[in-house]
């Protein structure tokens, strides 16, 4: 698939105000397979089936980073069809996606603990993220059994087991032990469906992230929702703390 950006609206956005880190919270799947009279396991086939367009609308916008929630850590608890559907996605899409992605030179890394999965499906996450680890056009992040408290405890205890002094840990330590470490801070936070809360996301990341909320499902989260995610962000004046 090919995607064209509506270059009409282009002219909107404030290059220089383009965000370095977009991070999504793909919400809405169910709720769209409800409105489509489908299963809910149609409804995250749709969902990711959505990802590639949406990665490469960013590519072209020349945003460096993107991180896609696909799946926290509350979410074992969901009925065991549907999660093994969304398990099954994970081998399905790098099946669909991947030689596309790497030919557009999009770098693939995962966030959360790959442990959950099969010792095969595990192995083809490592092979993608390492066939696609130099490719520099845009890092995408697939956030798969992924909790922000869960990073935040993660990284204290590896500080503590680096015997870390005390004296030493200031922001820029903490985050070298996130896994987002080396990338910039989380600029935009878009979350589908409606919902306006951040769901244990990038706890630490988006301390001073912008939030857009559409209530467009993940499904249909076009390039045109894209868009104007970006221009809503460009119209914002980011003070970081500071006063007006």
């Amino acid at each position: 698939m090919v995607v064209e950006p509506v270059l009409q609206d282009r002219q909107l956005v404030e290059l220089a105000k383009l965000p370095q880190h977009v991070a999504i919270i793909m919400d809405g799947n169910r709720r769209w397979a409800e409105q489509q009279g489908v299963s809910r396991q149609q409804g995250h086939r749709a969902g990711a089936e959505n990802i590639r367009q949406v990665i490469e609308t960013f590519a072209l916008y020349e945003i460096p980073v993107l991180t896609l929630f696909a799946f926290s850590t509350e979410n074992w608890v969901r009925p065991k069809a549907e999660v093994n559907a969304l398990v099954r996605l994970i081998g399905h899409f790098i099946d669909r996606e991947l030689e596309k992605l790497h030919e557009n030179g999009v770098r693939l890394r995962h966030m959360g603990s790959l442990d959950p999965l099969s010792s095969d499906l595990r192995r083809r996450v490592e092979e993608a993220m390492e066939l696609t680890k130099d490719n520099d056009r845009i890092t995408v992040n697939v956030a798969f059994n992924y909790g922000g408290r869960t990073e935040i405890l993660e990284a204290v205890r590896r500080i503590v087991a680096d015997g870390v002094p005390a004296e030493r840990i200031d922001e820029a330590l903490f985050a070298s032990y996130l896994e987002t470490r080396g990338l910039p801070d989380t600029d935009l936070v878009i979350r589908t469906a409606g919902e306006q809360r951040l769901s244990n996301f990038l706890l630490w990341q988006t301390a001073y992230a912008e939030y857009y909320t559409t209530p467009v499902y993940w499904p249909d989260f076009d390039i045109d929702e894209v868009e104007k995610a970006l221009i809503e962000f460009s119209h914002r004046q980011r003070r970081f703390g500071g006063r007006d």
